[in-house]
């Protein structure tokens, strides 16, 4: 991770901004609004490295404005985030819901793999960039637990072959993840189809067994890459 590097002159430390919007007059809550849909859009096109100056842009305000509703990178990016982080989790507690472990695991992966190749701010912050704001280690500690219970119970029901291992899912992201600089359209369609022939190898059993699993964790993924 990366300290945020972002601040303008007069606003001191990590201190997230605008705790509560509901209190905001109308024209500010307006402003608010712009700056993190503009914040989406940027990040997504040019991950979350991009310019603070683009991202005001994009809204139609000043740079000072935008830092007076976020007075750091890691406060705009934590509520640029906020709802697809929920949605993250939803998502996580749909695949342990699903009474067919094996179905509830292609579900999930397949969000994750639709999100890294269309989203590159998204991808970032849950790959690898979570700001400090947002907890990055207990973040991924979690997702990590859930994905590996997601792998023990579709493998003790017989629906993953026995060497399979977390660490694959990895690979398979490793994979993926060279597809997000493509148009949307294509690289959605093959991601899919990427995740389709993984998984088929992951269920079915094949004579003699796999080299062991290389030490890889989410966190090691290479960010998705950037446009200037």
């Amino acid at each position: 991770m990366h300290k945020p590097s972002d601040k303008s002159p007069g606003h001191v430390g990590d201190v997230p901004a605008d705790t509560n919007p509901a209190a905001l007059r109308a024209d500010a809550r307006r402003n608010r609004e712009l700056i993190l849909d503009a914040a989406r859009e940027v990040f997504a096109a040019r991950g979350v490295d991009a310019p603070i100056s683009a991202v005001a842009r994009r809204a139609g305000v000043g740079v000072a404005t935008l830092y007076r509703r976020f007075p750091t990178r890691a406060a705009l990016t934590t509520a640029a985030f906020d709802e697809q982080l929920t949605l993250c989790a939803a998502a996580f507690d749909e695949a342990l819901a699903d009474p067919d472990p094996g179905h509830g695991l292609y579900v999930l992966l397949e969000k994750v793999c639709a999100t890294q190749v269309t989203d590159r701010g998204f991808a970032s912050v849950f790959m690898d960039r979570f700001p400090d704001t947002l907890g990055h280690d207990r973040e991924r500690h979690c997702a990590e637990e859930r994905l590996a219970h997601l792998v023990r119970r579709a493998r003790e029901a017989g629906q993953l072959r026995d060497d399979f291992d977390p660490a694959d899912i990895t690979l398979l992201l490793l994979a993926n993840n060279g597809l997000a600089g493509q148009p949307p359209e294509a690289a959605l369609a093959a991601s899919r189809r990427l995740l389709a022939y993984l998984f088929q190898a992951f269920r079915t059993p094949r004579p003699g067994s796999l080299p062991p699993p290389a030490a890889m964790e989410l966190h090691g993924l290479p960010r998705p890459p950037t446009h200037r």
